[in-house]
Order: structure tokens, then C-alpha cells, then sequence
């Protein structure tokens, strides 16, 4: 339910699916978002598609209707807040290397997804103290140290990395850590846990998961119970508190916060 003062619909959401064509999709999808008066970002590369879009409801859902008539694009399941401004300054259509940059090529979510976890089952787990089969589970941030300081699940696993290209090292440090545990990647929609996950199962750390949607998905579905503070977006909102509404970011690390999006 939406007023006049949260009138504009953000949207969220990212698929790993083989696109060849990303230049000329560029173009297409950039022409369908100012026609549509849209703002906000999209990210194509070959290994598939993030965007990040912000406008009038039915503008923003009628995008998504459309690219959803692409079967390459048919199981796209965007997450949705409301706010009372544009966040966005601008229409981003861009062509990058990765949708989310790791520097693991053998690394190609495309070719098979990671193990998922609900976040309704996160929460069940995580109340219970353990996972169905009796394991300690453990959870696993996967965002930039600035991004966790402005809130986190109770006693995550954080490694204080500054861009997601050090993910992999840092998990290879302190991989013996998480043996005998069952190990829940997170991040904040679930576009760098997802790749994550894979890696560590490629790299031998057995019972991961990936969190099915991030963060974002876990505040909608749940209570946001397990979790203390807010979310970290890449828009002007900058943290989302568990009723994915605006709170307050914690100035002592304002200023290290990036306009864009997360390396």
C-alpha cells in the first residue's frame, strides 16, 4: 500500500543467464527506460543482468512486464520499496565484464545457480540455533566492511574486505573456520553471495548456501528478527532499516560510502 508521500517504486533484482547480445540490449533497454520516464541503473554482460530502476509504479512494473516477455529474462523476480523521492539522478545503461566484478572466471552462476536458502527458513534456523540436521549455522557477509557497519545479521562472519574482488583470498584464509558448520552467504539482494557460495563449493566448504533475495528479500518476508541495524543501497536512500523504509546512516562511516554500485 502506497500514499502520496511514498509514491515512487524502486525496484532490485539481478539474473545470471548467457546474453550474448548485451551491446545491442543496451540499447533497447535503454530507449524502454526513458520512454518510460525511468531513472536508476541496469548492468548487462555476458553472464546476465542487474538493475536497479525508480519511477512511477506502473512505469516501473510495466519495464519488467515487458522484459519479461524475453524468455532469457521470465524468472526475474525484482524486489520493491516505496519512497517519496526519485533516488536516482539519472537513466545508466552500461556493458561491464561482470554484472558484479570477482575476477573468477571459472566462476559462472549461468551454468548452475548455488545452493539456496529461504530467508523464512534463515529465520526458522537461526531462532532454532541450528540448521534441520542439528549443524551450528553460521552466516557470512559477503558486502564491503562499510557496508556491514551499517548493520548486520547477529554475529555474522565479517572479513572486513573493501571490494568483492578480495572475497576469494579472504576465504581461502579463513576457510577451516567454517568446517562442521552450515554456512549462509548473504549480501544485499543476493547477487555476491550467489557467486560466493559457488566459489566456496568449488573450494571444498561443504553445506553453503546461498540467501535466496539478500537482505532486502529477508526484511520482506520475516520480521527482521536476527538482523541489528540497517541495509546498505546504492541509491540516495543509502539504509534501509527491516521495514525497508529510510533510517539513518551511522556518520562514522559516511563518508566512505560510494554513490554507485558495489565493487
Amino acid at each position: 500500500m502506497t500514499s502520496a508521500a511514498t509514491s515512487v517504486l524502486n525496484i532490485s533484482s539481478y539474473l545470471f543467464v548467457a546474453l550474448p547480445d548485451a551491446p545491442a540490449l543496451r540499447d533497447l533497454l535503454h530507449a524502454r527506460a526513458i520512454a518510460a520516464d525511468l531513472k536508476g541503473t541496469i548492468l548487462i554482460a555476458e553472464e546476465g543482468i542487474n538493475l536497479f530502476l525508480a519511477g512511477p509504479a506502473e512505469s516501473v512494473r510495466g519495464f519488467v512486464t515487458e522484459l519479461k516477455q524475453d524468455p532469457r529474462f521470465a524468472t526475474l523476480e525484482p524486489k520493491e520499496s516505496w519512497s517519496d523521492h526519485q533516488p536516482f539522478r539519472k537513466m545508466l545503461v552500461k556493458v561491464k565484464g561482470e554484472i558484479i566484478r570477482m575476477n573468477m572466471p571459472t566462476i559462472r552462476p549461468s551454468a548452475g545457480r548455488a545452493a539456496a536458502v529461504t530467508p523464512e527458513t534463515l529465520h526458522r534456523w537461526l531462532t532454532a540455533g541450528h540448521d534441520d540436521e542439528g549443524r551450528p549455522v553460521v552466516t557470512l557477509d559477503t558486502r564491503n566492511a562499510f557496508e556491514v557497519d551499517q548493520g548486520t545479521f547477529d554475529n555474522a562472519i565479517d572479513w572486513r574486505i573493501d571490494k568483492f574482488t578480495e572475497f576469494p583470498e579472504a576465504m581461502r584464509a579463513h576457510k577451516s573456520e567454517l568446517e562442521g558448520k552450515t554456512v549462509v552467504s548473504f549480501c544485499t539482494g543476493g547477487i555476491r553471495c550467489e557467486k560466493a557460495a559457488i566459489l566456496m563449493a568449488q573450494e571444498g566448504v561443504e553445506n553453503v548456501y546461498q540467501l535466496e533475495g539478500g537482505i532486502l528479500k529477508y526484511f520482506e518476508l520475516t520480521d527482521g528478527a536476527h538482523y541489528h541495524g540497517g541495509c546498505f543501497v546504492f541509491d540516495e536512500r543509502r539504509v534501509l532499516g527491516a521495514e525497508l523504509s529510510i533510517v539513518p546512516l551511522i556518520p562514522e562511516t559516511s563518508e566512505e560510502q560510494p554513490a554507485s554500485q558495489p565493487d
